[in-house]
């Protein structure tokens, strides 16, 4: 598989977007309203998620490799986010650079504790930053869609969102249990996977010139695919070309049951 972007670029866009999620919960009139694409959170609960959820990521990254994510070293458990909006924002502010303080200290190859260790990622410091990339990118839509102000993607992060999601989260050593099948996917900038579903699990390869088209064929900007494979649009909102079955199963999948 071609990599995109060099770790430094993985780290700016992660500074970038969650700038852009900080903007976002900054300029929410209301920060009481349920998120539509989040049901069970506001966006209050939404925003301490991912000051949480970036804490705890600086966690792993720093422990290093380990079969297990480290323990809470706080016996309160996840912190609480503030009410106030000036130092929501500053909290906001201080999990995302513990992340990255972690990453840099760790740099990319540094092996830690990751969930998708039978996929085509590497369980590394690394791919934990792409990973969240896209975490952050994809809530920080939904803090615009709530607004009635949705924006897609940024190019950049939506053709590396393309691409890590295929190898972190669809990819699988875990046998396929449906009728083999090949999908390939087609980004409107320029770029085009193939995602084979077969007895030997799910890998994704870039599609190779001339190759002979595959049973299924989805096509839109990266945006359009990355927040499709988020479940924040639907299918038919995708170009397709052949049988949607696979796809609509892999969407459906869980590997790990």
């Amino acid at each position: 598989m071609e990599i995109i972007l060099e770790f430094p670029e993985v780290l700016r866009l992660i500074e970038d977007r969650s700038a852009a999620f900080r903007a976002a919960i900054a300029s929410a009139p209301d920060l009481d309203v349920q998120v539509p694409t989040c049901p069970d959170w506001t966006l209050r609960e939404l925003a301490q998620h991912l000051g949480d959820g970036r804490r705890r990521q600086a966690a792993i990254v720093a422990a290093g490799p380990g079969a297990e994510p480290p323990a809470r070293t706080d016996p309160k458990g996840a912190p609480t986010a503030p009410r106030d909006r000036e130092a929501l924002d500053a909290w906001l502010a201080e999990s995302t650079e513990l992340m990255l303080d972690a990453m840099r200290e760790a740099g990319p190859d540094r092996g830690c504790w990751t969930w998708w260790g039978r996929s085509q990622a590497p369980e590394t410091s690394g791919a934990v930053a792409r990973h969240q990339i896209q975490e952050i990118a994809v809530h920080t839509y939904d803090v615009q869609l709530t607004q009635g102000a949705a924006q897609p993607l940024p190019t950049d992060v939506a053709v590396e969102g393309v691409d890590e999601f295929l190898t972190t989260v669809s990819a699988t050593t875990v046998p396929w249990p449906f009728k083999p099948a090949t999908i390939d996917l087609h980004a409107t900038e320029g770029r085009s996977w193939r995602l084979t579903l077969d007895a030997d699990g799910v890998r994704c390869d870039d599609l190779a010139a001339g190759a002979e088209p595959g049973d299924l064929a989805m096509r839109g900007t990266a945006s359009e695919l990355v927040l499709y494979f988020y479940a924040r649009v639907p299918l038919d909102g995708l170009e397709t070309i052949g049988d949607t079955e696979p796809m609509e199963q892999l969407a459906d999948w869980d590997p790990n049951q």
